[in-house]
């Protein structure tokens, strides 16, 4: 039994949850939508290049749920996982999830997107646990803010170290499937990286270290 670890984004589906989210707020008309767009653009193009301010972008993408309730907010995660993420779904993607479970592994998502949008995705995806940046709740509301550490880059390494103190796992023998070079500080902690669709940067690197490299288009 090994611990079976998986970026979400544009690694299990086929697209950026946390920017589908922000373009889905826009046309909910829940934000501004000239200048939400071009900050959610921004963010994304930096994610990308790996130059991403994760404090700056997370207080730019949680600060609407303030202004939420529960409820509205409840709403928004059943509409957008119906229009914007069943139609991005992969069947290789539950193909390989299943083939982890069959061995006996723990399925693992790890994620930089906050947990309002992972949750709903991680239940669909059928694994047993995710990881997430923390959306801060306070007095039966969201404030808009992080808690803790978000879970980007060596963050993840963070989060993950927390969680496994409170699971009974191991890093023996596990494996961290991952899409961006955002991902490399986790990817050369696991004992199986595997490289899926990877960006430019990420295959140069997986291909010189003889790592495996996969597609679940």
């Amino acid at each position: 039994m090994a611990l079976a670890i998986f970026d979400l984004d544009n690694t299990l589906i086929r697209g950026d949850s946390d920017h589908a989210f922000g373009e889905f707020l826009v046309a909910e008309g829940v934000v501004d939508a000239e200048h939400y767009l071009e900050k959610n653009d921004y963010f994304y193009q930096q994610y990308q290049a790996g130059t991403l301010d994760i404090h700056e972008y997370v207080e730019f993408a949680l600060y609407p749920f303030a202004k939420l309730s529960v409820d509205e907010i409840t709403a928004l995660q059943s509409k957008f996982l119906a229009e914007r993420i069943e139609p991005i779904l992969l069947d290789k993607a539950f193909a390989l999830l299943q083939e982890h479970k069959d061995r006996g592994d723990f399925n693992l998502i790890i994620s930089a997107t906050n947990d309002i949008v992972v949750g709903p995705i991680a239940k669909r995806l059928g694994v047993d646990d995710y990881i997430a940046t923390t959306a801060e709740f306070k007095d039966g509301k969201y404030t808009g803010k992080v808690a803790g550490t978000p879970s980007f880059q060596a963050g993840k390494i963070t989060r993950l170290e927390a969680w496994l103190e409170h699971n009974p796992q191991s890093m023996t023998g596990s494996y961290f499937y991952s899409d961006s070079h955002n991902d490399l500080p986790l990817l050369k902690k696991v004992d199986h990286p595997v490289v899926v669709d990877a960006d430019p940067t990420l295959l140069s690197y997986a291909e010189a270290q003889q790592w495996a490299s996969i597609s679940l288009r």
